[in-house]
């Protein structure tokens, strides 16, 4: 059975960006996941070895956050390998990182990128 696991609105402080005040002051980013994965009788089994653990996957998150990047591409393609890593029955991810209030001379709220894999 598939079923489709979301974290959402996890926010982080973190060093990415192309500009080296960016890497060296930092800025505040939001990240989304949703992973769908063959979990088989999880929901039946009641057993959270059975499935994707939630906490895991947030930790792993937040190490691929602290890891500086010049791009957030490169972001969300680190956290979709790290969290496929540490769940082989995952069969799809989607990865949205958002920066927010980028330094664009303008008034942006947030620019994102999603990544599938």
């Amino acid at each position: 059975m598939l079923y489709t696991i979301r974290l959402d609105d996890m926010e982080f402080r973190a060093y990415h960006g192309c500009y080296d005040l960016e890497r060296e002051v930092g800025n505040r980013f939001n990240v989304r996941l949703a992973i769908t994965a063959e979990l088989g009788d999880a929901a039946d089994a009641d057993d959270v070895e059975k499935t994707v653990n939630y906490l895991t996957v947030y930790e792993t998150v937040r190490g691929q956050m602290a890891v500086k990047q010049r791009t957030i591409e490169r972001v969300a393609q680190n956290i979709i390998r790290a969290v496929r890593g540490r769940f082989p029955q995952i069969v799809e991810t989607e990865c949205t990182v958002a920066k927010l209030a980028p330094p664009l001379g303008g008034k942006v709220g947030r620019v994102s990128v999603t990544l599938k894999g």
